[in-house]
């Protein structure tokens, strides 16, 4: 890997390492609905706006049914539920749980595109169930029942983005990416416009709140988006995927930095195991000699 694709690996992690902090930050204030809202209609405006400066045809007309389900899937609703868990969970929980996205990934694979289930990802799924049980127990949060719905919420997410990505690479693997990713953040608001009434801001909108907002659409959407496409083209997405592991690192970091969070030891083991099991479920196969 060159200097520069691990530079923008790192910086990737970083910046969606944040997005978590971000959303600490606005969902007491905005509410879960309206954060949302907001991150995805002005991250897809903006990626729109990028794409129509480059000439990058959307191909909308052929694909706009695929580009909502998938912002239906991979935004509106891993946006929601993480947006919840921020009103009970530390950003450092919530992104250490978002590692489990590549063991799910991979698991949810054998049945909808007929991979095989191997004892890796049997083993890799336990140890990275090991490490959630771990996390859950680490302090210095309450385990009660919020918090536990916060955790299931976290690993709704997860499982919402493993569900998208089988479900783009069957359906809209023609499409370009930029294009999906602008485009369903667009269909992702608009499925939300209709809520916003009913569920308006339940703090003061501060400048503050403003440039956090600006933060998370701008940085951690449509900057992020563009940056991780193009990591994939360099680098493929098996090794792109290695962002999920330096995430939590990069999301403990600024939650102590920016939050004050505590960061325990239990959290660090339980992020090593929820790591570590992604890690076995995506180590690629030994082929045998005899089938060479």
């Amino acid at each position: 890997m060159r200097q520069s694709d691990a530079a923008r690996l790192v910086t990737l992690s970083a910046i969606w390492g944040a997005s978590f902090i971000f959303i600490r930050v606005l969902a007491p204030v905005l509410g879960p609905v309206l954060t949302v809202t907001t991150r995805v209609l002005i991250a897809g405006a903006v990626l729109i706006a990028y794409c129509r400066a480059t000439g990058l045809d959307s191909e909308l007309s052929r694909y706009w049914r695929h580009y909502a389900v998938i912002g239906i899937g991979n935004s509106t609703v891993p946006f929601m539920l993480y947006a919840f868990a921020a009103l009970y969970l530390p950003a450092s929980y919530s992104v250490i749980l978002n590692a489990m996205t590549p063991l799910f990934t991979a698991l949810l694979a054998v049945p909808l595109l007929g991979e095989r289930l191997t004892a890796a990802k049997v083993a890799g799924l336990f140890t990275g169930l090991a490490g959630v049980a771990l996390v859950s127990g680490a302090g210095p949060v309450v385990p009660d029942l919020w918090f536990a719905l916060g955790v299931a919420a976290c690993l709704g997410a997860t499982l919402c983005y493993a569900w998208s990505s089988i479900y783009m690479k069957r359906y809209a693997s023609g499409a370009k990416p930029l294009a999906i990713a602008g485009w369903s953040q667009i269909f992702a608001g608009l499925v939300l416009v209709p809520v916003v009434p009913f569920a308006p801001p339940s703090g003061s909108i501060t400048p503050l709140i403003v440039a956090n907002v600006l933060a998370l659409a701008i940085i951690s959407s449509s900057a992020a988006y563009a940056l991780y496409y193009r990591l994939i083209a360099d680098i493929g997405p098996t090794r792109a995927l290695t962002i999920a592991f330096l995430m939590p690192v990069f999301g403990m970091l600024w939650g102590a930095l920016l939050l004050g969070e505590t960061i325990t030891l239990p959290m660090i083991a339980g992020c090593g195991l929820v790591i570590g099991g992604a890690t076995i479920v995506l180590r690629p196969a030994r082929v045998h000699p005899s089938r060479l």
